[in-house]
């Protein structure tokens, strides 16, 4: 009888077994399942090198890609491995992410070489399903393109955009939006002081390498203050959020300026802008910016 009771305890148990341990192909389905629909930190940096890589090989076949996506280079609908693809030969150590893990989103400002002539080039990718779905790009090749060039500023991507402030400093995403959006209601007016822009008292600007604004700028008279300088009134301004990196304090603004925003000549700057925002104050601005015709629209408004 022992024995008879002892076959039956054990054929219990490795039904047990049978029913609480999973199959294997249903482990191991579980986690590609419950992450297949977001792209983290390290995800959205990995497609910027993905699309660099692929650019510089100029193989736009190497990328994955949505069945509809759309590129755009200075504001012209193209087809992929068209513009700087041809062109592009080389990365430089200048590169400096922003990276919306909410969004799917990365802007990457970056210098890339086109046989052997330094290229401002920024960028934004649209990550959905661990695919791209959208490309829009600038690409600044000289100055009369850009109206200011100084390579001297962009051999790497700037300690303070880089940096982490302490977790006590980050605003929410909500208020540092609020806070890069007094920048443009700034211009629409012609002073950041009426908007009562919260800018730090050693903010800083930097246009295509050119320092515009903060200590130490010495480009127009009253420049190294970034809250009081003058400023232009472009009425016409128009501006979205294009990313907000919540880990680091930045919140990335794609503007035309308008009417009015060239040193000379006819057409309009077409601006992409970028503000490190951190206990409640803009502390830098860092921005790419192109001459183009008036009236000219992203594509993408």
């Amino acid at each position: 009888m022992i024995g008879r009771y002892s076959l039956v305890i054990l054929s219990m148990l490795l039904l047990n077994a049978f029913l609480v341990v999973p199959r294997a192909g249903a482990a191991e389905s579980q986690p590609a399942q419950a992450s297949g629909g977001s792209c983290d930190r390290t995800c959205l940096a990995g497609f910027v090198t993905k699309y660099l890589d692929a650019m510089i090989a100029h193989k736009p076949g190497d990328l994955p890609l949505a069945p509809n996506t759309r590129f755009t280079e200075d504001c012209k609908e193209m087809k992929l491995g068209e513009g700087l693809w041809k062109t592009a030969s080389r990365l430089t150590d200048y590169r400096r992410d922003i990276l919306d893990t909410r969004q799917g989103v990365a802007v990457s400002f970056l210098v890339v070489d086109e046989n052997s002539s330094p290229v401002l080039f920024v960028m934004r990718l649209k990550i959905a399903d661990n695919k791209i779905a959208e490309i829009e790009t600038m690409a600044v090749h000289n100055q009369k393109e850009g109206m200011l060039f100084n390579l001297s500023n962009l051999k790497t991507a700037s300690k303070m955009m880089l940096s982490r402030p302490e977790k006590l400093e980050l605003n929410s995403r909500e208020e540092m939006t609020k806070a890069a959006l007094t920048y443009p209601a700034g211009l629409k007016i012609g002073s950041f002081v009426k908007v009562d822009s919260p800018m730090a008292p050693d903010a800083y600007r930097f246009e295509n390498g050119q320092l515009m604004a903060g200590p130490g700028c010495t480009f127009f008279k009253g420049c190294d203050n970034m809250k009081t300088q003058m400023i232009p009134t472009l009425s016409k301004i128009t501006n979205r959020v294009i990313a907000v990196d919540e880990e680091l304090g930045v919140v990335a603004l794609r503007m035309n300026f308008g009417p009015g925003s060239l040193f000379q000549g006819d057409g309009e700057l077409d601006v992409w802008h970028s503000y490190k925002i951190y206990g409640g104050l803009i502390h830098a601005a860092e921005a790419y910016c192109k001459v183009v015709p008036s009236s000219t629209k992203s594509g993408w408004e």
